[in-house]
């Protein structure tokens, strides 16, 4: 029998409400005056529960991560939200609770207990059309972080949920380095120390503080291998961790960035025109990404996360507004907040035909290229090329290591064909040969050489845009690209004389060439507006006879 099918609008199937009520069963309070209660989620945990283990309506019996609509998870919350035990309680359910797919249920069907070697006594009862769970065979469940410091922030939530509740009858043997589960399975803390243990086989990985994984530190390749141990088990993982500085380069900062759609992202935020260096902001901020840990019945004490906030504030702003604030900052130089440049965002149609300036920056085999588009009432926007239907953004991983140029310029001819491009700045530098053809073929003043290496010019061009994306009465929109939202976090600000800056990279590996191109764009704009192209073209004029 298959999925039973939505009972309400925006239903889906999911493991996330057995696995919870589970966990409300058997895990417990790990320590505090309130060591040994009942360990009660709340609607936030509630929430991502169900998107980790949301199921394809199509999930068939014997499938185990290909049951799952996602393939590993990451939640992203601030300091003393409580990671650690949220991530313990998962850990007991991946250990011995039902969070394997098990068929669709005909009705009649229930999950007993003590079907299981458990003589807690309880019993869920399935619905028909119901998803069943069953447990790991033989569960083998790291924790990683990359100091053991770090890893005991989980460990030490686990070991007391287990030994102080119904599950020291099921997990008798809990250790200071390793849990031992039934049939043969167990829990391991891992480091990135722990060469041998990382190549192991495994069906659930917590991964730790993944914005302090980087390369330098080997986490990466940590990352990476236990992936792909996950991989041939058909197990799953969950990053938790604070926000992170997007100069690092981090596994979190990856993995929000990346383009998979099979990873379910869980980052609370609030609204980002909160100013965070004021206190009456913060407040507000502090409300909005603690939420239910600071809410009625919660743990965290909104005016001590205040005070601690304001201390760290006093050296260092950017790490507070991560730690605290749940917000993706950088340490230093930062240009434009990727949070500020979305708030831009308000997606339409370009008709065919409309006035559009143009912006180009091309590379060859490293950095990106690509083209964007900007109306000269400014909405600035990606177009799109060929039957496919493509964005125009090229990136050389994607094509053998080199941007496909003949495709590039079929693209272009398209949009030129498309729209009416009154005028377009192209960044010279390794297309300087493309770019004459394209002069000559559409006009110098369609296609006009801009250099971004001029300091005076780009600066002056990057201010242009940094003001009107975040001026208060600011009528600049753009569509939401994703990858050029990334880009222009990863943009830093690099200093010249005669207190000017360019444009640079957070780090070697991440790219801001679709941030030079809108740049690029708006100029265009600013100056096609000013040289009077916005006006309407005349019509043509009527001949009247008299007779």
């Amino acid at each position: 029998m298959p999925w039973r099918g939505a009972e309400y609008p925006g239903e889906f199937p999911s493991l996330g409400w057995l696995v919870g009520e589970w966990i409300q069963r058997h895990c417990v309070i790990p320590d505090g005056d309130r060591a040994g209660e009942v360990y009660r989620l709340t609607d936030e945990m509630w929430t991502f529960l169900v998107h980790h283990y949301r199921l394809r309506p199509g999930a068939e019996y014997g499938q185990k991560a290909a049951a799952f609509t996602y393939r590993r998870s990451q939640l992203v919350r601030p300091q003393k939200w409580g990671k650690g035990p949220f991530s313990a309680a998962m850990i007991c359910g991946e250990g011995v609770g039902p969070v394997l797919f098990d068929d669709w249920a005909e009705g009649g069907e229930v999950y007993d207990c003590r079907d299981h070697d458990c003589g807690c006594g309880w019993i869920w009862e399935y619905e028909p059309g119901d998803p069943m769970g069953r447990p790991w065979p033989t569960p083998l469940i790291q924790i990683t972080a990359n100091s053991e410091d770090q890893t005991a922030n989980v460990y030490s939530a686990l070991t007391p949920m287990i030994e102080l509740g119904p599950l020291s009858e099921l997990i008798p043997d809990t250790g200071e380095t390793r849990i031992n589960l039934p049939n043969d399975g167990r829990i391991d803390p891992v480091t990135s120390r722990a060469r041998t243990r990382l190549g192991q086989r495994v069906t659930f990985v917590v991964q730790d503080e993944t914005g302090l994984w980087v390369v330098s530190s080997g986490m990466v390749s940590v990352a990476e291998t236990q992936r792909r141990g996950l991989a041939g088990m058909g197990g799953r993982s969950v990053e938790t961790t604070n926000s992170w500085d997007p100069s690092e380069d981090s596994v979190a900062q990856r993995t929000a960035e990346a383009r998979a759609k099979d990873i379910h992202r869980d980052h609370r935020q609030a609204d980002p025109r909160l100013q965070y260096k004021l206190k009456a902001d913060r407040r507000k901020i502090h409300r909005v990404v603690y939420g239910d840990s600071a809410g009625r019945g919660g743990w965290v004490d909104l005016d001590v996360i205040e005070g601690e906030a304001a201390e760290i504030i006093e050296k260092d702003l950017a790490q507070a507004e991560r730690f605290f604030g749940n917000r993706v900052t950088a340490g230093t130089g930062s240009w434009l907040a990727k949070e500020i440049w979305q708030l831009r965002t308000q997606p339409r149609e370009v008709e065919a035909g409309t006035q559009v300036v143009l912006g180009f920056d091309g590379s060859d085999v490293d950095d990106w290229t690509g083209i964007r588009l900007e109306t000269l009432d400014g909405y600035q926007f990606t177009p799109t090329y060929g039957p496919d239907k493509l964005p125009t953004i090229w990136d050389p991983a994607d094509y053998d290591g080199q941007v496909p140029r003949l495709e590039v310029a079929a693209a272009l001819d398209e949009v030129m064909e498309t729209y009416d491009v009154v005028r377009g700045y192209f960044d010279p530098p390794y297309w300087e040969t493309e770019i004459d053809a394209w002069a000559e073929k559409y006009g110098e003043k369609r296609v006009v050489r801009w250099a971004t290496w001029r300091t005076t010019q780009m600066h002056a061009a990057c201010e242009r845009l940094l003001t009107d994306v975040t001026k208060k009465d600011t009528t600049f929109v753009h569509d939401g690209c994703e990858t050029t939202a990334a880009h222009v976090g990863n943009t830093r600000k690099s200093a010249r004389p005669g207190k000017r800056y360019v444009l640079k990279k957070a780090s070697v590996s991440q790219k801001i060439d679709v941030c030079v191109i809108s740049v690029l764009a708006h100029e265009a704009a600013g100056d096609a507006v000013a040289a009077g192209l916005a006006r309407p073209k005349k019509k043509p004029g009527k001949m009247i006879i008299l007779r």
